[in-house]
């Protein structure tokens, strides 16, 4: 079962389960429903802050694995503290209830890093390391973690999740997070040749492309639990880059591309998260290993975004 399945992540995460597992043994749950036609296997309504809906669907399918993916995102969550607490921390509670009741497999939790904060140091921020968030995401995303902790070392449920620096992807639209002007930097390159971007031109994060933040999620989900030390929030990185790194390796594709820099509120959530970190943990324990570096991913991404405005499925 994936929850947020039509979010950032579930977007593209449910058919790589479905294609790998079969289509009738993924069942795809949001709060909203599908538009016609984008999930084509099961599907269930889902508020995940519902613990009695959260059960029945559960019980009903006959559950062993859960990707929980629903999440209010760090600029979002920033806007409407009190959602973000209640989904993200009620809802994950939920789910891990609900899976200890029913005795599900395995539990998988994305956290991010903005658990860590501006204490965490700022290169390379180590596996385990001081973690004091300053924003309601960071906040909720910090207790998720230690709440898998509990749920596995109380109750034995197989909490397993990773870190996940910004995610950039060709299918989903941003969905509220600080990391957003990477990905609508593409689109406005692809679409507009200009972009106003909310970060300042110096600042540096660490970002995965999608293909590789899928895979890290069904490799962990995948490995035998004896070889896991850390079994939640493994810190997985892909590349770390600035905002004008990112503008200069775009305009090797679209020259005429220019960006104006007019940093807002989340440039100083930015200002609290490392610019690298240290997956040494998850390359130990779990194999991990990054297929995506910048030019790669920018060369994948331009030529995805063309075709889709080409074919009229972006405006």
């Amino acid at each position: 079962m994936v929850t947020g399945a039509l979010g950032q992540v579930g977007t593209e995460l449910t058919p790589r389960l479905r294609e790998r597992y079969g289509m009738e043994n993924v069942l795809a749950t949001d709060i909203r429903e599908p538009v016609e036609g984008a999930h084509l296997g099961l599907f269930e309504l889902l508020d995940v802050t519902d613990l009695h809906r959260v059960r029945e669907v559960i019980k009903e399918y006959d559950i062993d694995y859960i990707f929980h993916l629903a999440a209010i995102l760090s600029a979002a969550g920033e806007m409407r503290p009190q959602l973000a607490w209640r989904v993200n921390i009620e809802g994950l509670r939920n789910i891990l209830e609900a899976s200890r009741e029913f005795e599900v497999e395995r539990v998988f939790f994305p956290s991010s890093i903005a658990s860590f904060g501006p204490e965490t140091p700022r290169e390379m921020a180590p596996q385990d390391t001081i973690m004091r968030p300053k924003t309601m995401y960071g906040i909720t995303k910090l207790a998720g973690e230690l709440l898998c902790d509990y749920y596995y070392y109380k109750y034995g449920v197989d909490v397993r999740g990773v870190r996940y620096p910004g995610i950039i992807s060709s299918e989903a639209l941003p969905g509220g997070g600080t990391t957003d002007y990477a990905v609508e930097m593409f689109h406005y390159a692809v679409k507009e040749g200009h972009y106003v971007c909310f970060v300042s031109r110096e600042t540096v994060l660490p970002m995965i492309y999608m293909p590789d933040a899928i895979r890290a999620a069904i490799e962990l989900m995948e490995v035998d639990i004896s070889r896991l030390k850390h079994h939640n929030a493994f810190n997985v990185s892909g590349m770390s880059f600035s905002a004008g790194e990112l503008e200069e390796e775009i305009r090797r594709h679209i020259p005429h591309f220019t960006v104006e820099y007019r940093p807002d509120f989340r440039q100083g959530i930015a200002e609290t998260w490392p610019r690298s970190i240290d997956d040494s943990a998850a390359r130990e324990e779990w194999g991990w290993r990054p297929l995506y570096n910048l030019s790669f991913m920018v060369e994948d991404m331009i030529m995805k975004l063309k075709k889709k405005y080409e074919k009229g499925l972006l405006s």
